[in-house]
């Protein structure tokens, strides 16, 4: 049936996901997702050759990595400044034997043994494929105003997926030709059907997800876990924070400067609403209060952001599969007046924790001139938060 070829594309950058390296180099349960993409292809016997295209600045860990998790690839190259440059190099690298080709991008690591071999199948017949699921939501054609200009039947879309799968003679060709006419396309297939050549979709799997974001990564887990027989649970948590009120000192609530005469008091910035967000995330992973991770006895601790403390929690929570779902927040001030903030708080809080902004509810309330909050003595905050986990 002929042997088969198969290109990995990891050479993108991975900025989306905000962790300040390649996403392809992080954990998915253990495993990085590279390994994952790459241990899809090497258990199928008509595989000749797997070749790995990654960036300069990542060879040598990419190089690394795959020693230490004895993975078989054949080559390891250095891809070029697109996506598209990196494949051709990918496909110059090839043995001139190969008869098929697979390309297939690093993020996806839970395409389905299924789905390659229906790929390879299919190939030798319409020598191109492309792995594709029927598109769930109505699209809608816009214009530079963000107005709509029209909307595509939805029986007649497909959202396209990875790895796609070509006759070596066909792709080099359809490459030669991008380079020539100067084609930039969004996918492989694209460039074959520039010249014409008809592509033939296959049933993917919504399971095949790119993995592009931090929502991405904490979805994968979960996909991966309900894969091998795990379940998802949720888990909640409540937490409680005051602090006084004093001069001299800035006020930020919920990671965002307040215009007031007065600040809180404490060893870190005494942001009460993000110390009660996180005990009620700690308390939901069974994993104590900030006073067990930050003691305000350590120097280290002295004056810090405690969002910069809210992103380490939220890491612990990532490290044992844990995903914020929803927070709600109730702060307790006679004044100033919280309204004016509490998008901006919302919208800080959002970030740091990797969900929308629109799961974290923040109520500012009053107590009518009663207790040492009334008498504007200090500042508490509430917190009610829900996590999903994977057990």
């Amino acid at each position: 049936m002929g042997k088969a070829g198969v290109i990995i594309a990891a050479a993108g950058s991975g900025t989306r996901m905000g962790f300040g390296k390649n996403k392809v180099l992080l954990p998915l349960l253990g495993m990085p997702i590279l390994i994952r993409s790459i241990k899809k292809f090497t258990s199928q016997a008509w595989v000749k050759e797997i070749i790995v295209v990654v960036r300069r600045e990542d060879y040598s860990e990419i190089d690394n990595l795959i020693k230490q998790w004895d993975v078989r690839i054949d080559q390891l190259i250095i891809g070029g400044k697109r996506r598209q440059d990196s494949v051709a190099l990918g496909l110059q690298s090839l043995s001139n034997d190969i008869e098929w080709v697979f390309i297939h991008d690093a993020a996806r690591p839970l395409v389905e043994s299924r789905v390659i071999n229906d790929a390879y199948t299919q190939v030798q017949k319409y020598q191109a494929i492309g792995v594709a699921v029927p598109v769930k939501d109505t699209i809608k054609v816009i214009n530079n105003e963000q107005v709509v200009e029209n909307t595509p039947n939805r029986a007649k879309l497909w959202a396209i997926q990875t790895p796609q799968a070509f006759s070596y003679s066909l792709i080099k060709q359809a490459y030669q030709q991008a380079e020539i006419n100067g084609w930039e396309g969004t996918d492989d297939c694209s460039l074959v059907e520039n010249m014409g050549f008809p592509v033939k979709l296959i049933a993917g799997s919504y399971s095949n997800i790119k993995i592009t974001t931090k929502e991405d990564l904490q979805l994968a887990k979960v996909l991966l876990k309900m894969q091998t027989g795990g379940s998802l649970v949720m888990k909640s948590g409540i937490g409680y924070d005051v602090h006084r009120l004093v001069k001299e000192r800035q006020l930020i609530l919920g990671g965002v400067k307040i215009d007031h005469p007065c600040g809180l008091a404490g060893h870190s910035d005494a942001d009460v609403v993000t110390h009660a967000l996180m005990d009620s995330l700690l308390g939901a992973a069974g994993l104590g209060d900030i006073g067990r991770h930050f003691p305000d006895t350590e120097p280290e601790y002295q004056g810090i952001s405690s969002i910069e403390l809210l992103k380490q929690v939220t890491a612990k929570l990532s490290s044992l599969n844990y995903q914020v779902n929803n927070v709600d927040l109730v702060i307790i001030a006679q004044r100033p007046k919280l309204a004016p903030y509490v998008e901006r708080m919302r919208s800080v809080l959002a970030e740091v924790l990797g969900i929308d902004p629109g799961n974290i509810n923040i109520k500012a309330t009053t107590t009518e001139g009663l207790g040492f909050c009334g008498r504007e003595e200090g500042i508490a905050a509430f917190a009610c938060a829900t996590i999903l986990g994977l057990s």
